[in-house]
């Protein structure tokens, strides 16, 4: 017995953490909407008298431990009730919540994942989210909702103007952003060439934007990670909604396989504008479609499985002559499976294509190309202590890559078929995060994620002398491509080019008081895909090339420091930020290069490097009738290509020149306004420095030729952009029990008719004889009326 006494007295000194940890339990679960069963992603899991609390994660799931005894549980979500129960922990016990939607309350705007204090002593920086209710309120052109125009209007996101696909993220470009649907990669995001984004916002769940402090699960692009989570469906009772535009309309409908325990969600959306085109004796033709789906089926407690996908279609064609198909397919089969009440997993098996095809009638034949991918993921969420959890998996993705094919349409074209060389290649990961809790102020996350890329073995490959594709023509002070000396040809298994980076994340975050914090974080990146276009935002027909013998992956480090505060209990907030990042490899192209139908792109390709720094603020009221955010940036994204011996010159002379994503200020305001349950008002204003351009700066004559000659790179910019958006939503009967509901939804784009310039074009007046500029203008002002509705 003094043994016994002695042993304990002796643990109870030097070590109590084993006798405590012997006295804590687990209580897990899942948290659910009570009339979908919809699983719900970050909902605040609280308690008071201990003062900790934790999140669901991606698949509603929480689980946090703590010592024995009777405490009182808050569970609270934007747009819900929140609940409190008393629970008795003296085993571990799994707890399942169901929360009902706050129907007095009115809609939320949601900008970070959280506004309590817990997001406060979160390390977790640099991260954005948008409600998809905060969504479908903005003002938007032509009256279709659309995610990726909405997360522009916060700060660091811009987009290379109206009419532009993709957007850029602290400066940089398209291609560095990874979208993801459900754990797919979504390769094109928008319809008709940037009009519109590929999601249908009714189909959606949850949406967030990673700018920087990645954590280490996300890899494979060096600016930005979108990732988007379809809803699962209702498994109670079946819904249908949707909505009617003047040139688009779409219908969801969901409802239960097996009740409370299986579900379905199919959603389709359709342009038909181009159905009112042969009354204006027009015979072009351009609309979309797309379709979302999602099986969703709880096979017991411990296990789930989702098969979820997207299909999309473009199509764009200009009478007989002329005819533009792309778009974007995934699927994905996922299950979840919970090895105990501390640890919880994810198989993800996912498939995406891209493909792009175009028909040239006129000519007599037909182009295709696109993107493949498989993907396999595995990962595990391990809910160690309170204060500490680790993420880890790994993942492997096969590429194919069709650079592009041509075939003739027709007997008599006249056209050889000709196909571009397939390139493979194989990437891998494995990666590991830890969230540290080390006091009540003061807390860490750190990993690091390791990736590997094969380029695998392909029909021919050129040779060149020195392995050196470009060479530099000192006569003349230009580059230009060397011929290849032979080719070599490998097996598929063969590998043509390995790549290995170790890629650290780590943040910070301490609690100076109960409502403010500082943060800061470092995250190295790799990005092995590079998408060859040498416009300031992808076009369908850009395609896709990865990492080789000749082209280098791109490489990112970043870092970020800031400030964040909350004021009368969370009613405003505002947060600051400042980074700094470096690329390296960053892809560059020498005067004249010519992109499409390139079977030997590494002749027109340089590396070179890249930077952007900058400062953004967030200032936001988050309750009342009046709601809102001001944004700003003020930033710069600079590239230079030095020459790679002192005889070269580079790119522009070897010197920094901006890319065409640098936007020094970058301002958005966004209000909503509840005037009663009928009426609710919404608005933006938008205001960016002119995007970048390269303009002519004088002329000589040669042999009859009128040349013009060109400024620097990008020296000169496009008039400044601004733009003010108007929007109403009226319900007209919001007091209704009826199960059918609708509201109308009316909207003015660019309401003083600003004619922002897309780009200016310089020609010859043939009038005067002189030359002129000549703006070009996508839209002036837009109205637009839509009717959405529910039962």
């Amino acid at each position: 017995m003094a043994i016994t006494y002695r042993v304990t007295l002796f643990l109870l000194c030097f070590f109590p953490s084993i006798l405590l940890a012997q006295e804590k339990f687990t209580i897990s679960g899942t948290i659910t909407d009570d009339k979908t069963n919809e699983t719900l992603i970050g909902v605040n899991i609280l308690i008071p008298e201990i003062q900790s609390g934790t999140m669901t994660n991606e698949y509603g799931f929480y689980s946090i431990t703590i010592p024995e005894g009777t405490y009182s549980i808050q569970i609270s979500y934007l747009g819900f009730k929140t609940i409190t129960e008393t629970v008795i922990l003296n085993t571990n016990t799994t707890k399942n919540f169901q929360l009902q939607e706050a129907a007095e309350s009115l809609d939320e705007v949601v900008i970070t994942e959280n506004v309590e204090q817990l997001n406060i002593r979160k390390p977790q920086m640099s991260v954005n989210a948008l409600s998809i209710k905060t969504i479908k309120r903005m003002p938007v052109v032509l009256g279709e909702v659309d995610v990726i125009k909405s997360i522009t209007l916060l700060p660091g996101v811009t987009n290379a103007g109206e009419g532009s696909s993709g957007f850029n993220v602290r400066g940089g470009a398209a291609d560095q952003n990874l979208i993801l649907l459900d754990e797919a990669t979504i390769f094109n995001s928008s319809h008709l060439f940037g009009f519109f984004s590929v999601f249908n916002p009714d189909a959606i769940k949850d949406l967030k934007l990673y700018k920087g402090g990645i954590p280490a699960k996300y890899g494979g692009r060096v600016s930005s990670v979108l990732d988007i989570y379809q809803k699962e469906g209702n498994s109670s009772e079946f819904h249908m909604n949707g909505g009617i535009g003047l040139i688009s309309s779409r219908l969801l409908a969901e409802g239960p396989i097996k009740k409370d325990k299986g579900s379905f969600l199919f959603g389709g959306r359709s342009s038909y504008a181009h159905l009112f085109i042969p009354l204006f004796d027009l015979d072009n033709v351009a609309y979309f479609y797309d379709l979302n789906t999602k099986l969703s089926y709880r096979l017991n407690d411990r296990n789930s499985v989702f098969l979820s996908g997207y299909f999309g279609r473009d199509v764009f064609s200009i009478q007989d002559s002329f005819e533009n198909t792309y778009g974007n397919t995934v699927v994905n089969f996922r299950w979840n499976h919970l090895f105990s009440d501390k640890l919880f997993s994810n198989v993800s098996l996912i498939y995406s294509d891209y493909y792009y095809g175009l028909d040239l009638n006129f000519v007599g034949f037909e182009w295709e190309s696109g993107i493949r991918n498989f993907n396999i993921k595995y990962d595990l969420k391990h809910y160690i202590s309170n204060n500490f959890k680790l993420e880890y998996g790994l993942n492997s993705i096969y590429y194919k890559f069709n650079p592009g094919e041509i075939n003739p349409n027709t007997e008599d074209s006249g056209i050889n078929p000709f196909k571009l060389i397939d390139k493979y290649a194989f990437e891998n990961a494995v990666y590991l995060d830890a969230e540290h809790k080390l006091s009540n102020k003061f807390s860490l996350s750190y990993g690091a994620r390791f990736s590997t890329f094969h380029r695998l073995g392909q029909d021919e490959l050129n040779i060149y002398e020195n392995d050196n594709p470009v060479l530099f023509n000192q006569d003349l002070g230009i580059y230009e491509k060397a011929e290849p000396t032979g080719t070599e040809s490998f097996n598929r298994s063969d590998v043509i080019e390995s790549f290995a980076n170790i890629e650290p994340r780590f943040a910070l975050a301490y609690q100076l008081n109960d409502f403010s914090s500082v943060k800061a974080s470092y995250n190295r990146m790799s990005q092995y895909l590079h998408l060859l276009s040498n416009t300031s935002s992808p076009t369908p027909l850009d395609v896709w090339t990865p990492s080789g013998k000749y082209i280098k992956p791109q490489l990112l480090d970043q870092i970020a420091l800031g400030y964040f505060r909350t004021f009368k209990d969370n009613v405003f907030s505002l947060e600051i930020e400042t980074f700094y990042k470096t690329i390296q490899n960053r892809i560059d192209y020498i005067d004249g290069a010519d992109l499409i139908a390139n079977n030997a792109i590494e002749q027109v390709i340089l590396n070179g490097e890249a930077r952007a720094y900058g400062m953004e603020i967030l200032f936001r009221k988050n309750e009342g009738r009046l709601k809102g955010w001001l944004a700003y940036t003020l930033s710069k994204s600079e590239q230079r290509t030095p020459g790679r011996t002192s005889l070269e010159t580079g790119i522009n002379n070897g010197e920094w020149y901006n890319t065409p994503f640098d936007k020094t200020h970058d301002i958005s305001l966004t209000a909503s306004y509840d005037l009663n349950k009928k009426w609710k008002f919404s608005s933006n204003f938008i205001f960016q420095t002119g995007q970048p351009a390269t303009f002519p700066n004088g002329q000589y004559e040669y042999n009859g030729i009128v040349i013009p000659s060109y400024e620097s790179r990008n020296s000169s910019r496009l008039p400044s952009y601004h733009r003010l958006d108007l929007s109403v939503n009226y319900n007209p009967n919001p007091e209704s029990e009826k199960r059918f509901k609708g509201e109308w939804v009316f909207g003015i784009y660019n309401v003083y008719n600003r004619r922002n310039a897309a780009n200016i074009t310089f020609r010859e007046n043939r009038m005067s004889g002189t030359n002129e500029a000549v703006r070009l203008a996508i839209f002036g002002i837009v109205p637009s009326i839509s009717y959405n509705f529910k039962f």
